[in-house]
């Protein structure tokens, strides 16, 4: 007597063929085994199926009822699993209704996001984009239970779990700007100079301090913070329009210099680069739609200063 913990679910294979073939030999054939290792399988299933299933007979072998009654079964569940082991179905995004999740800082927003819609608009249609904001605390559950697709952001603000696939789509370093014609920084600022023009914050936690005032605090200095806002969105307009210096990743300003006038100048403070990631949950590695979206993702990073 068997249970299904100590079946050998491969035995089904050999039943399957041996019921096609009646015959040891080309069953044997069949499955590229001698065939002693053939009637040893045919022992096998003998024994744990507790019926003859092949008798001998003058016109040749033939089944038993109960091999009979096993045949349909056996096929229909060897062609379940077939189809299980199978790999997954190639990504049709030209006829996908799929909807994506990204979360992204508006950094990344306004360089990715309308090209990355551009794209998948062209040979996607019918695919939607959803885009949230980045969150204080990392969205691991949402990624993990597939309710969010992937993370944008900055890799050291982030600060993703070890356990989350990351890969970076560029790097950006820090500048500043000013609107031109300013009455004090007119060429490549002094850290002086820098120190005492009023500043604009881009802060979209709400904390009154940044990186570049974290580096300044250890070198005994401190700058005045004028304004404070939390998003990029009105940082440009106001920047062209009052004395202040905002300080920002570079392929941002150099954006917005197309929409104002305003100057860019190496901020006077050794700034590390930083690393513009994209974050995933190892769950969707292997998802066709989930690569192809990944794809477009990373196609567009590296060619962010063509855009």
């Amino acid at each position: 007597m068997s249970n299904l913990r100590t079946f050998d679910l491969n035995l089904l294979v050999a039943f399957d063929v041996l019921m096609r073939e009646l015959n040891v030999t080309r069953a044997a054939e069949q499955m590229f085994v001698t065939q002693s290792a053939m009637s040893h399988i045919l022992h096998r299933l003998r024994q744990q199926l507790d019926d003859p299933l092949l008798v001998k007979t003058p016109t040749g072998m033939k089944p038993t009822e109960r091999a009979l009654a096993l045949i349909a079964p056996v096929r229909a569940l060897l062609s379940e699993m077939e189809q299980l082991i199978q790999p997954p179905l190639e990504f049709e995004a030209s006829t996908s209704q799929r909807r994506f999740v990204l979360a992204a800082t508006d950094y990344l927003e306004f360089l990715l996001v309308p090209a990355l819609t551009g794209a998948i608009d062209q040979i996607a249609p019918s695919i939607d984009l959803h885009v949230k904001r980045t969150e204080a605390s990392f969205p691991v559950t949402q990624l993990e239970n597939g309710s969010l697709d992937v993370v944008l952001g900055f890799g050291s603000v982030l600060n993703p779990p070890a356990h989350l696939r990351c890969q970076t789509l560029f790097d950006d370093e820090m500048v500043c700007v000013v609107r031109q014609n300013h009455p004090i920084i007119r060429a490549t600022p002094s850290l002086e100079d820098y120190i005492a023009v009023p500043h604009m914050l881009i802060s979209w936690k709400g904390t009154p301090a940044g990186i570049i005032d974290q580096h300044l605090q250890e070198m005994g200095l401190e700058r005045r913070i004028k304004l404070i806002v939390p998003n990029f969105l009105s940082a440009p307009l106001i920047v062209a329009q009052t004395d202040m210096i905002l300080s920002l990743p570079y392929k941002l300003a150099k954006r917005f210099t197309k929409f104002v006038p305003l100057e860019i100048f190496p901020v006077p403070i050794q700034l590390p680069a930083y690393d513009l990631v994209m974050i995933w949950h190892p769950l969707h590695d292997k998802d066709p739609a989930h690569q192809w979206l990944r794809d477009k993702i990373m196609a567009i990073g590296q060619n962010i200063d063509g855009l």
